[in-house]
């Protein structure tokens, strides 16, 4: 079986990263300059840097009541590994959780050329629409969306998609029942967008960003001493038949 590859050549001599010397590259550049570099085949602008290093904090840990941290603690609670409990909690990541910014995004590329986010809005909760990236189980008002939008000013990676991402977040707010503020899903979409990445890697980047919060909640768990973890009886309704 033969596989084509533009990424890494390994041979006796040293490793080969897109056209680099991994010496090298452990020698001069950060952690974020290469992953940049591997993804994109470039290697990043200043600007670039601190705006993919902003992103990747960002998406670090969001508490253990999150659902992917939530079932990594469960899983190394059983007596699994670390690894097998962290690759448990990606598998929780979906279009609910973590994996909202790939439909974020694309949503994004559709409408962003809309003038009338009011109408935009209106004609979506008529079609009963869901539209990711917007809204917050807790918060209501994703700080780390403003911090980005922020940076993103700041590093000239402010466009058409976070303006549009911004009016139209603040339509759907002022038309629903509750807040409904973008969220990290939707900043970092935007985001994304103005700097070149195609929608289909982002769920990509920001398990990279999340998979330290993973790591650290799953050990915690791990070398607590509690145990198995499982949800109590009081906590759970049934709602079947009962037969007697």
């Amino acid at each position: 079986m033969k596989w084509k590859t533009a990424l890494t050549k390994i041979a006796d001599g040293g490793e080969i990263i897109r056209g680099q010397k991994l010496v090298d590259l452990i020698r001069d550049k950060s952690f974020v300059e290469t992953i940049f570099f591997l993804l994109k085949g470039t290697l990043p602008a200043e600007r670039e840097i601190k705006m993919l290093n902003a992103l990747f904090i960002a998406s670090i840990d969001h508490g253990a009541g999150a659902p992917s941290a939530t079932v990594a603690r469960t899983v190394v609670s059983t007596g699994n590994s670390l690894h097998t409990a962290v690759a448990a909690g990606v598998l929780a990541l979906g279009d609910l959780h973590g994996g909202a910014i790939e439909g974020a995004a694309n949503f994004f590329k559709q409408h962003f050329t809309e003038k009338d986010a009011v109408g935009l809005v209106k004609k979506l909760k008529a079609e009963k629409v869901r539209v990711p990236g917007f809204g917050h189980k807790v918060l209501a008002v994703d700080e780390r969306a403003a911090a980005l939008f922020e940076l993103a000013r700041g590093n000239k990676f402010y466009g058409r998609y976070c303006e549009f991402a911004e009016r139209f977040g603040k339509a759907l707010s002022a038309l629903s029942s509750k807040p409904l503020p973008i969220n990290i899903d939707g900043a970092m979409a935007a985001i994304l967008l103005e700097m070149g990445f195609t929608p289909e890697i982002m769920k990509g980047l920001f398990l990279i960003g999340r998979m330290p919060g993973l790591v650290a909640q799953t050990y915690e768990q791990m070398t607590s001493g509690e145990g198995l973890k499982r949800t109590e009886e009081s906590e759970i309704e049934y709602v079947g038949e009962t037969r007697i």
